[in-house]
């Protein structure tokens, strides 16, 4: 079994002209939040925006390999703020991601007080940070019907963003009956379905779920067919097979692992070492866990409230990482982590453990 990161890319407005053959044309994107990204192929970036309840492509236009020098920059905020021409305490940081056909880093942000606006940010490999204008770009856009409209769940239409053959795999909330919904949108975009709702055995609550949100994931592929390795709050790990999302379907996940209880995950990637797959997966109270995949496709289905505090697919918590909030693959050996510093963030190059 082999490791498939997924990938998305921005638009900069150096690069707006319009990639006719990915549907994209000039203009300027109404994005109203930048909730979470991923890159595709040749630079093309996805933006998930939970207040419109879209998700938008952009073509970067970065593809020139920027070389292999470790990215490592304190109080990134800091940065950020200068480039948006804000204070720091008026920066949040909601994504980051690394540009696989470049090596530069995209962070999504939020300026300014109260809601905010949205913001892009690209970050080269000597520390450099810039605003992405957010206007003339090269886009797309396509629009998430059944959206959750409730105060507390708006938040959560688009929790996070993969790639995979062609297709954007979109989780979030929506207003149907299992809120939890995971959306397959080929690209170049037409249209988005209503998504399949997900329904899951929570181990730590005892019962099934159909209303928690996929806080991360990974696209893996077992066998031959692509998977959705999911955790949600408090921490089950559940595994989705790609090819259930249809439109209107309601699927059953297997949870494959209890990773502990009063913990939210924050970001996952998947990585090879040594011959073997594994999951790298930060979270608020539990630290930075390393869970292998061998024999995850066998793994037996997680069904009554365990014994103990974990239960399923063992893993082992990497004690030298601390306080990371986000983690992208920054290549074959290393992993781009942004790191809690007091009330900001730096962006460190740790190698892969």
């Amino acid at each position: 079994m082999r490791t498939k990161l997924l990938v998305t890319a921005l638009v900069l407005a150096s690069a707006a002209v319009g990639r006719a053959d990915d549907g994209l044309t000039k203009g300027t994107p109404d994005l109203k939040s930048a909730t979470a990204l991923a890159f595709g192929p040749k630079g093309l970036l996805f933006v998930g925006d939970s207040d419109g309840a879209a998700v938008f492509a952009f073509d970067t236009g970065d593809t020139k390999p920027a070389g292999d020098k470790p990215l490592n920059v304190e109080k990134i905020d800091a940065k950020i703020a200068a480039a948006l021409g804000v204070t720091d305490k008026e920066v949040k940081i909601t994504d980051v991601k690394v540009n696989p056909a470049s090596g530069n880093v995209y962070i999504g942000a939020t300026r300014g007080t109260g809601a905010g606006t949205p913001a892009l940010l690209k970050v080269t490999r000597d520390g450099t940070v810039s605003a992405v204008a957010l206007k003339d770009l090269a886009f797309s856009k396509v629009a998430l019907p059944n959206p959750a409209t409730a105060a507390k769940d708006a938040p959560l239409v688009v929790t996070q963003l993969g790639f995979v053959d062609g297709k954007v795999i979109v989780a979030g909330l929506s207003s149907e009956e299992f809120a939890s919904t995971l959306r397959v949108i080929p690209f170049p975009f037409k249209e988005a379905d209503k998504g399949a709702g997900i329904r899951i055995f929570h181990g730590a609550h005892g019962r099934l779920e159909t209303n928690s949100p996929i806080r991360t994931f990974v696209t893996y592929k077992i066998g031959q067919d692509d998977n959705i390795m999911a955790a949600y709050q408090c921490t089950p790990l559940v595994k989705i097979p790609v090819s259930d999302l249809k439109a209107g379907a309601k699927v059953t996940g297997t949870t494959i692992a209890e990773l502990g209880n009063r913990n939210r995950p924050l970001d996952m990637i998947i990585y090879a070492k040594d011959g073997k797959d594994y999951i790298l997966m930060a979270n608020t109270a539990r630290g930075v866990m390393k869970v292998p995949t061998e024999g995850v496709d066998k793994a037996e289905a997680i069904t009554a409230r365990p014994a103990g505090d974990t239960a399923g697919v063992k893993y082992e918590l990497i004690k030298e990482l601390t306080n990371v909030v986000q983690l992208d693959k920054l290549n074959d050996g290393h992993a781009l982590l942004l790191v809690q510093n007091g009330t900001l963030h730096d962006l460190k190059t740790v190698p892969l453990p």
